[in-house]
Formats: C-alpha cells, sequence, structure tokens
C-alpha cells in the first residue's frame, strides 16, 4: 500500500450550485463517469461528461501545506472527490494507474484553479487573484474510471504497474 482514502466527498445536483463545496460521505459506488450521486456543473455542462475527468483526487498532505499557508481549506472545499493520504502530491502524474478499494483509475491530467473557488468563504472575490496563484499547480489531479466498484475511507491506493 502506497497511501489511503481519506476522505470521500461528494454533493448532490442543486439547482443555481456549483460541485464545491463537497461533503463527505462513508461509502461511495463509482462508475466511470464518477461517483454515484456526485454532480459536478463545469464537468457535465462545459465538459460534456468528459470521462477523463470523472474523479478529482487531492492529497491530504497538499490541504495541511496550504493549511500552513493560511488557506483554511478543508478536505472537499475545492471540489476534490476523493481525499488522499500518504500520496505526495507530485507523485501523482499523467497515465499513472492505481487501484483504489474496488476501483481502477488513471490519472489523466492536473486541475487547474477555476473562478468556481470563489464562493469558498475564505476566498470570496476580494482574495480570488492571491488564491488562483497559490493554487495554481496544486488544485489537484483529475481521473479516469477504469473498472468500477466500491470505495470507503480506509481502502488502499496502489500503484498498478
Amino acid at each position: 500500500m502506497i497511501g489511503k482514502i481519506y476522505q470521500i466527498n461528494i454533493k448532490p445536483q442543486t439547482s443555481m450550485e456549483r460541485g464545491l463545496p463537497k461533503k463527505k460521505t462513508e461509502t461511495a459506488f463509482v462508475l466511470l463517469n464518477g461517483i454515484e450521486g456526485d454532480f459536478n456543473r463545469y464537468r457535465q455542462e462545459k465538459c460534456h461528461g468528459r470521462l477523463d475527468r470523472a474523479l478529482l483526487l487531492m492529497p491530504l498532505e497538499m490541504l495541511a501545506q496550504l493549511n500552513n499557508e493560511g488557506w483554511p481549506i478543508q478536505p472537499g472545499d475545492i471540489g476534490e472527490n476523493i481525499t488522499t493520504e500518504g500520496i505526495p502530491y507530485f507523485d501523482f502524474s499523467p497515465n499513472k494507474k492505481y487501484k483504489i478499494g474496488e476501483i481502477e483509475i488513471k490519472i489523466s491530467e492536473q486541475c487547474t484553479p477555476c473562478g468556481n473557488l470563489k464562493i469558498l468563504r475564505y476566498v470570496g472575490k476580494e482574495k480570488w487573484s492571491e488564491f488562483k496563484k497559490v493554487m495554481n499547480g496544486r488544485r489537484g489531479w483529475y481521473a479516469a474510471v477504469t473498472k468500477e466498484g466500491r470505495i470507503s475511507p480506509g481502502d488502499s491506493i496502489n500503484e498498478i504497474t
């Protein structure tokens, strides 16, 4: 095991709301197009449901680093579906494959900071420019789901070689 799931985060489709912040859930079934019951307006409407952006992963260690820099980001705040633990941020990279619980994923690309982050209570319009710079290259990793299944916090994350 190289890491584990710290937390799983979802947000159901809610009229006029974006896909963040997401809330903790105890277990989830992951389909090829993402976690069952999770809705991401950007992914669905702007990206037309791109399967290579089915999941967003963020290491807990990066959240801790951002907290140390004065940003009180909590798991799920930036819209990640899976908050990982034990895998450094830059150990993820495009085309790496992982088995997480019952599922398998393939990292596709880094997520770039988007304007929806302005809705976070500690960002707003006032701090958006600064926050965007801080998050650039540290927003998380998109992944495609290559095998569906159930995941839960504590499930191991192993690289597939």
